[in-house]
């Protein structure tokens, strides 16, 4: 006996605002918003200062002229890329995008534009330890990944998922896409306290916090396909 196949959700009727996938309006919303996302990482090299003369003898000094805004370069190359892969992963997974929808990426289009700013102020060696700095950056990137949230859960709400998707999977993925902001806002009272390099050091849980509870989302995910699988078998 085969499976049957996953179940999906009927098409979305046609109303004002909607922009369903394959159509000129949706094509063009996706392209405005990678073109955002290419112009934040090109106004990240803003934030690399030419050093002077003297710094170009050796690589040693050059490094210790430029390291620091490197460093931060580098991880917000990553983030808007991260961001971006994200986005797209998303929309993969929608029918389209309502107005409310767009509007929700307008926002977080405006949150990433703002990273090259944040992202000057830890990387700046002369700021780089101030405990400002690193909470605007904490906070730009939570707002990001917030916003984020918001507009996939809501777009999947309004029935615009590609997939049925069980109310036990959308509290688990809800569940992992808060884990980053968390760690991110905790590190503010770290900064006020001991300063932006130790609000670095508690962002480090991402890199192993973030990974786990993907892999739990995913499992909850995959379960309950399962069911729903098993549940449509004749």
């Amino acid at each position: 006996m085969t499976a049957a196949a996953p179940s999906t959700p009927p098409e979305p009727a046609p109303r004002p605002g909607l922009y369903v996938r394959d159509s000129s309006e949706y094509g063009r919303s996706l392209g405005f918003f990678d073109a955002i996302y290419g112009f934040a990482l090109t106004l990240l090299i803003a934030n690399l200062d030419v050093p002077p003369a003297d710094a170009w003898t050796s690589v040693a000094t050059l490094l210790d002229a430029v390291g620091s805004q490197l460093v931060g370069f580098l991880i917000s190359f990553v983030v808007i890329v991260v961001f971006w892969l994200s986005n797209s992963r998303l929309i993969t997974r929608l029918r389209g995008l309502d107005s409310h929808g767009v509007i929700l990426n307008i926002v977080l289009a405006g949150l990433i534009i703002f990273i090259p700013f944040t992202a000057q102020g830890i990387s700046d060696p002369e700021l780089s330890d101030l405990a400002l700095p690193n909470i605007l950056y904490a906070i730009n990137l939570a707002a990001a990944i917030l916003v984020q949230m918001v507009m996939y859960q809501w777009e999947v709400r309004r029935g615009l998922s590609r997939v049925e998707v069980s109310p036990r999977a959308r509290r688990a993925e809800v569940l992992d896409a808060l884990v980053n902001p968390v760690i991110l806002l905790a590190s503010i009272p770290v900064a006020l306290a001991f300063g932006g390099w130790m609000a670095k050091y508690v962002w480090l849980l991402m890199v192993v916090a973030s990974p786990v509870s993907g892999m739990i989302a995913a499992r909850v995910a995959r379960d309950e396909a399962r069911k729903r699988e098993t549940a449509e078998q004749p």
